[in-house]
């Protein structure tokens, strides 16, 4: 399997916003608590790595978001697998180019990743009108509010969410309950990964 370190380098050769790469860091951080929290710890790493790439082709190829992945993927060396995590977190969703994505999330960590992926940039939004900035002091029940207030963060799709929360099965409590968790406890990380980042930038 690709390495993290080689992930990273192919994220970079694509991505050269540093929103697109702070997302990315985010999702891959998330995605390891998730997999740690869920019982599959000798899964971490990969899981993270399918969060860390999920977005690769969006930053270059909006128009075909999800459709141009498996292409650059497989050119940096990318198993099949996880080309399959990376296009199902926009399944059934309509590219501006008309064409509807196809790929089934069907384990575990794919259901993860599409319900996840979308709420973390409604979480990160919700931090920075906070006077810490941060996740580790937002509670539940303000990003509930928030997540009611279709004005707010108004390209982070409920709908998604939703259907993010129904795949896995769960209330959309318990999955708004648990991303945020998540990031709380990965904040530091991802911000010292963006102070890295940053340096070498």
């Amino acid at each position: 399997m690709i390495t993290r370190n080689e992930a990273f380098e192919l994220l970079k050769k694509y991505n050269k916003d540093r929103f697109h790469i702070q997302h990315a860091l985010t999702v891959e951080a998330v995605m390891q608590w998730f997999a740690d929290e869920l019982g599959y710890k000798d899964e971490i790493e990969y899981w993270g790595i399918v969060g860390l790439l999920h977005d690769i082709d969006f930053e270059i190829y909006p128009e075909e978001h999800c459709f141009k992945a498996p292409e650059l993927l497989r050119e940096g060396g990318v198993s099949d697998d996880v080309i399959h995590a990376v296009c199902s977190h926009g399944f059934g969703i309509e590219a501006p180019n008309g064409q509807v994505i196809d790929v089934e999330p069907t384990r575990e960590m794919e259901k993860v990743l599409f319900a996840a992926d979308e709420l973390t940039g409604l979480i990160w939004a919700g931090a920075l009108m906070r006077p810490s900035k941060s996740t580790k002091d937002m509670e539940l029940k303000s990003l509930k509010k928030k997540y009611k207030d279709k004005h707010f963060a108004a390209g982070c799709s409920r709908e998604i969410i939703q259907r993010g929360a129904d795949q896995l099965g769960w209330e959309l409590e318990k999955l708004l309950e648990m991303t945020l968790q998540a990031m709380a406890a990965k904040e530091d990380q991802i911000n010292e990964e963006m102070a890295e980042y940053d340096k070498a930038n």
